[in-house]
């Protein structure tokens, strides 16, 4: 076994990303407090073809060092948006058909596992502030809400991590699907 070499990897440039057929899924982050998790959230959207990030609040936008350091180029070739209000951004993404759908724990959230996204439906995922979720107003606009099932002592998970985990879990469910 070897490690792929760059030219191996075949990578896109960002013009050939912008250019790309993109996974019907839009981010939205809701008040993220650390740039280096908007960074990698943004390093995640640009792996798996992201439609966009929609980034809300007081969520940082790029141009940042912090966003940078974690993005590795990912803001050049990632489409976004900011937002005032994840309210505003909601709603837009229901005027435009898009079914949203939060990461939270709810008494009405279904687990990640059983989530299956229905082919040629264009999907939003709501990530919330690290230490408060998402915000009651934005929850109340959402169509559903996910959780990941947690069993330790902590039942809470980075947003980049979650974000991770779930548009991986997105991703090969939509993939499975031919969606």
């Amino acid at each position: 076994m070897r490690k792929l070499s760059m030219d191996e990897l075949g990578r896109k440039t960002p013009e050939g990303f912008r250019a790309s057929e993109k996974m019907p899924l839009v981010v939205v982050l809701d008040n993220i407090r650390s740039r280096m998790n908007t960074g990698s959230v943004f390093r995640t959207a640009d792996a798996f073809l992201l439609e966009s990030l929609f980034l809300c609040g007081f969520t940082a936008t790029p141009p940042h060092r912090e966003i940078h350091k974690t993005a590795l180029g990912a803001t050049e070739s990632v489409s976004w948006q900011y937002f005032e209000r994840t309210t505003d951004a909601i709603r837009y993404l229901r005027e435009n058909d898009y079914t949203v759908l939060a990461l939270e724990q709810t008494t009405q959230s279904i687990s990640l596992q059983d989530f299956q996204p229905e082919p040629g439906r264009k999907y939003a995922m709501v990530f919330g502030n690290e230490v408060k979720g998402v915000g009651e107003d934005a929850l109340a606009l959402c169509d559903q809400s996910l959780e990941i099932p947690q069993f330790g002592t902590k039942h809470s998970l980075n947003v980049a991590v979650t974000a991770g985990m779930v548009v991986w879990d997105f991703y090969s469910k939509s993939a499975q699907r031919g969606g």
